[in-house]
């Protein structure tokens, strides 16, 4: 059953439940972060509308930069604007912020602490028509390994909003992974986000399960869809939406295996160095547990629709069940 504590969107199950692009959530964010301070300002290479950067510009003329197609530069910029004492948010497709300019981030921003926020948007092969070139499915892989480097994947419009409001106030690097396509709004205004923290959205906080699904990002739903699904057929799920990824939140990660007989990792990502690959080494030192994973699988992303895409690269719901199923046949 759905956690109550959660206060999730009541039409979860409902066919017609409303969907938003998480980016929007994003944009919105943004305009709120800079309300509240004056320092808060943004830069874009030249994506401002698709990134939802636009919803600041209209409202922020003054404290908006549009940089061009020049992402090396646009992070250079904002670490020496974060060094004045600005608090710079950057803009675009994800596969070019934080893919083009890593060194950058590496180097000028992270190296130098620098409260910078890197918005990478169009994340995971989810983005479609675009194809390959353009589908970032590495970029938590290359963030979550630099020092200093905070990493959050919102599951949904509103957790996008409240995250992009968080992230102005840290005070230290941060990357945030959006999504393109519009996705089901799991959570409510009063759902609990804190960077940082995992929220238990499936089972019951101290019940024993026979599985937990630790999912990040748009495919929260999908597995909270698969977990519906299997406790009608008996078999006890939990779900850990894990919004921030680095730093893990690894006392929640703990108790979900220590509550459960197995872990299926579930994000829209390379399964090498992401969310799977985080979870797995945490627990290989502190709580061996058997594992599963879905993710991509060493492969580049190709041109199609996103259902498609997510079908044919293992990330659907039955691809989700069938690793479940996996994971528990081990255990018998």
């Amino acid at each position: 059953m759905l956690n109550s504590s959660q206060k999730l969107n009541p039409k979860l199950w409902d066919k017609d439940i409303e969907q938003v692009a998480i980016r929007k959530g994003f944009g919105e964010g943004l305009v709120m972060a800079g309300e509240q301070n004056p320092d808060v300002v943004g830069l874009c290479s030249d994506l401002t509308e698709s990134t939802q950067m636009h919803l600041f510009k209209n409202k922020f003329p003054e404290r908006f930069f549009e940089m061009g197609i020049a992402e090396q530069s646009m992070a250079s910029v904002a670490s020496g604007m974060s060094a004045m004492g600005k608090i710079p948010f950057i803009t675009s497709y994800a596969m070019f912020s934080p893919g083009r300019n890593w060194e950058q981030i590496r180097t000028t921003i992270c190296y130098n602490n620098r409260a910078v926020v890197i918005a990478g948007s169009h994340a995971g092969v989810s983005v479609g028509p675009d194809g390959g070139t353009h589908q970032a499915i590495e970029d938590i892989a290359i963030t979550r390994v630099i020092p200093r480097m905070t990493v959050i994947s919102p599951c949904d419009y509103i957790e996008a909003r409240k995250a992009t409001v968080a992230c102005a106030e840290l005070g230290s690097p941060v990357y945030i992974r959006l999504a393109r396509e519009k996705t089901p709004v799991i959570t409510t205004d009063d759902t609990p986000f804190e960077i940082g923290k995992a929220q238990l959205y499936y089972g019951k906080t101290g019940d024993k399960a026979d599985v937990g699904i630790i999912a990040t990002g748009a495919l929260v739903y999908r597995a909270l869809k698969v977990a519906e699904g299997l406790s009608k057929q008996g078999v006890s799920v939990k779900v850990l939406n894990v919004a921030t990824i680095k730093p893990l939140d690894t006392e929640a990660v703990f108790q979900l295996a220590d509550d459960t007989r197995a872990i299926v990792t579930v994000e829209e990502h390379q399964v090498v160095g992401g969310l799977g690959s985080a979870v797995a080494e945490y627990l290989a030192e502190n709580l061996p547990t058997p594992i599963e994973f879905v993710g991509v699988r060493d492969q580049f992303g190709q041109s199609g629709t996103p259902n498609e895409l997510l079908e044919h690269y293992g990330m659907g719901e039955s691809h989700i069940l069938d690793a479940v199923k996996k994971v528990l046949d081990r255990k018998k």
